[in-house]
């Protein structure tokens, strides 16, 4: 268990070693970024690292938390403002792809919490589906998107945009060296983002779903 800080400047250290862990992990990987790199780079005595955090597996994991605030804050500003369900999803989608953008650590970190912090793993996606999965439920119940299993959907829907975040968004290049900076991103191109929308809208449009009337009585 992590410790809470109970100053603004504690809040506002911990939050240095969590920005400096998030590009230790994704430069070196969780057993090459050594608590000295980070605590280097948050500007910070080693003693104060455990003020905060017991080890490295437990400052993971809030990276991977912190995270996940993160991108569904950055999803759920961006599809603020939207005129119904679809456009909330081409909103949200695009928020999606500019934090990738920005981000390079998101990938190399949520890969290895497979395999460093599984339980924070699955915080992460369970967090997204969960709002998610309420949203297409409520869109469903009113007849604005097609009658489609929830859940299901959401996990899908979560499935798409990671994959075509990683396949052409971050994965770079030439090969990563241990120690070589996280790749930057580049945008989502734009002919890709289309086709991604253009997949959603026929998915989830009600028109192309339409509900079985059982027989005349």
């Amino acid at each position: 268990m992590t410790a809470a800080p109970r100053t603004a400047r504690g809040e506002r250290t911990r939050a240095k070693i969590i920005d400096s862990a998030m590009e230790a992990f994704a430069t070196y990987g969780f057993h090459d970024a050594s608590i000295v790199k980070i605590t280097e780079g948050a500007g910070v005595a080693l003693g104060t690292f455990y003020l905060y955090f017991p080890g490295k597996q437990e400052l993971f994991a809030e990276v991977v938390v912190d995270l996940n605030r993160q991108l569904r804050q950055a999803m759920t500003e961006g599809a603020a403002g939207a005129t119904d369900r679809i456009d909330a999803e081409r909103r949200g989608f695009r928020a999606y792809f500019d934090f990738l953008a920005t981000h390079p650590e998101v990938y190399p970190i949520i890969r290895e919490a497979w395999f460093v912090a599984p339980d924070a793993l699955r915080v992460h996606y369970e967090r997204i589906h969960a709002g998610y999965a309420e949203a297409l439920g409520s869109a469903a119940a009113t007849g604005e998107i097609a009658p489609l299993n929830p859940d299901v959907t959401a996990w899908a829907l979560m499935g798409i945009g990671e994959m075509l975040g990683m396949r052409y968004q971050a994965w770079p290049a030439q090969p990563r060296r241990t120690g070589d900076a996280a790749p930057q991103p580049s945008p989502i191109p734009g002919e890709v983002f289309d086709a991604c929308v253009t997949l959603i809208t026929h998915l989830l449009n009600p028109t192309a779903h339409p509900v079985e009337k059982g027989p005349a009585s």
